[in-house]
């Protein structure tokens, strides 16, 4: 399978907490692999109804507190168009949840099959409108593909088998952000790729003496539905990041320095 790494939403630039690296906008880490089965898009990052209409499709104050760049070349949809791909190719949607920088996009791959953890359908459908989830990313009516969090182990974890997906792509419970947050894992032919999404946000979190970033952690701290399972989870992450860094790579949804070092 061939991975692209997508950028799909730049929003307020950041800071390193250290030398050596450039300040940069937060990024909507999002991958297009290409399978026997046609495209899977994991994460939608924002979509052309959010560049479009953004305060009514993502929410005035998410707006004002994300700073979007609102560029309709980095939605996904664009983004497969320059690499000769179509929309319809699209047959496949994983998201690890449904905040909306990370769902903004389903409305343009209105074909595709939906996968995702049926926790957090049903919070997001019970919840919205509000500040996390906006019904305008559904509206269009998904094919949605829900699951409990059994399954395999996986290094671990807990993997599930999303259907009609190959063996090389598998959901991850990484609970803690959201009420049915999940990691996806892919494998490139030579090593596992995990995205966590929303797990952790800033790359020295996964450090065996861990820095959270001053900004970035404001964010993850005040959108946590719960501290303790967050917690644990990051604690799980790290140990894979250190137990298995030869078979593993792991890269969160919105570091830009991550997202740099992986689509180079």
């Amino acid at each position: 399978m061939k991975i692209h790494h997508l950028n799909c939403g730049s929003v307020r630039q950041v800071d390193p907490t250290y030398e050596g690296l450039p300040s940069a906008p937060a990024v909507n880490h999002c991958l297009l692999v290409e399978t026997g089965r046609g495209l899977a898009l994991i994460e939608t990052g924002l979509g052309l109804g959010n560049v479009r209409n953004p305060d009514e499709t993502l929410g005035a104050a998410w707006v004002q507190m994300a700073q979007p760049a609102l560029s309709e070349e980095e939605t996904a949809i664009r983004q497969i168009e320059r690499l000769g791909f179509s929309p319809a190719d699209v047959r496949h949607v994983l998201v690890t949840h449904l905040d909306v920088d990370h769902c903004g996009g389903l409305p343009d791959f209105p074909q595709a099959t939906v996968h995702v953890l049926e926790a957090e359908l049903t919070a997001a459908l019970a919840e919205a409108p509000s500040f996390r989830y906006r019904p305008a990313h559904w509206a269009h009516g998904p094919q949605w593909r829900t699951y409990d969090s059994t399954g395999d182990s996986w290094f671990g974890f807990t993997a599930i088998q999303p259907e009609g997906l190959p063996p090389e792509i598998k959901l991850i419970p990484l609970g803690g952000h959201t009420a049915g947050h999940a990691g996806i894992a892919v494998h490139d032919g030579t090593r596992w790729l995990l995205h966590c999404g929303d797990a952790y946000y800033y790359h020295r979190e996964l450090d065996q003496d861990p820095e959270p970033h001053p900004v970035l952690d404001i964010v993850q701290t005040t959108s946590e539905v719960d501290h303790g399972l967050r917690v644990d989870t990051q604690s799980r992450l790290r140990t894979l990041a250190r137990d298995h860094a030869d078979e593993v790579t792991l890269f969160s949804a919105h570091d830009p320095w991550e997202f740099g070092r992986l689509a180079s």
